[in-house]
């Protein structure tokens, strides 16, 4: 299923492995972001940001809806992706203690900050508390929108909705800095797949056909959900025949 690239082998990630200079000599092309982390990474940008501009309105409310059940799915991938994914996917390559953050975040401060083939250790806990944070979300979006839960739950998804926003933004603050410093451009690498390092850091496998099921998965669950989507009129309609019946008992 998975597709190769030219890239080294796929070796095992060293959990205790030290970070690397960038500019470190015999660094050459390599593929570090396999096809479905790229494909997780957009499509979560890309559903978030309808989720959290349409929240205010019932007008769009299935669009909403949507893009929350779909981020609920994508997570699920990425948690198993993440125990069974390629190198630099795999939390074990990159998820470290708080002596590891402190001092990634220690050589950012000083402009020098610590390179890192696949994310970095601050990089890690922004991914993790988007991962849980979306957990909240949908989970609390599912018990409000099937009336399953009390009142409120509207605060917390709100509150979850809301403190993503603030991480996505201090994310991505992060991205444009340390590009600057390292002199790489970590969002054309999140497009492409590729950056520089070691040859042995880099990836074999790009894994395009399974990225490629991705797309179709969500694609066919947004065309699900538009054709068994209520229609307007229909809920209308419904929500006048609710009320004559509740007339007709007051009577």
């Amino acid at each position: 299923m998975n597709t190769t690239s030219a890239s080294p082998a796929d070796l095992p990630g060293q959990a205790g492995e030290r970070p690397r200079p960038a500019a470190a000599a015999g660094t050459v092309r390599i593929l570090v972001w396999d096809a479905p982390v790229r494909v997780f990474h957009w499509l979560m940008v890309a559903c978030f940001a309808t989720a959290y501009l349409t929240a205010e309105t019932e007008r769009w409310r299935l669009l909403h809806v949507t893009a929350g059940y779909t981020m609920a799915g994508l997570v699920a991938f990425r948690l198993l992706w993440g125990l069974l994914g390629t190198r630099h996917a795999r939390f074990a390559s990159f998820v470290r203690g708080p002596q590891a953050i402190g001092r990634y975040l220690k050589s950012l401060v000083a402009g020098h900050p610590e390179h890192h083939v696949g994310h970095n250790p601050a990089g890690a806990v922004a991914i993790l508390l988007l991962l849980g944070l979306t957990i909240v979300s949908t989970a609390t979006g599912y018990a409000i929108y099937n009336e399953l839960g009390p009142e409120a739950l509207e605060e917390v998804h709100e509150f979850a909705g809301n403190a993503m926003l603030a991480v996505v933004i201090a994310h991505v603050a992060a991205v444009l800095l340390s590009s600057r410093l390292h002199g790489e451009n970590l969002v054309r690498a999140m497009v492409t797949g590729f950056k520089t390092g070691p040859a042995a850091d880099g990836v074999r496998s790009a894994w395009r056909s399974l990225a490629a099921l991705m797309l179709v998965a969500v694609l066919g669950f947004w065309a699900w959900q538009w054709q068994t989507a209520p229609v307007p009129g229909d809920l209308a309609t419904a929500g006048q025949h609710a009320t004559h019946d509740h007339d007709d008992d007051d009577d």
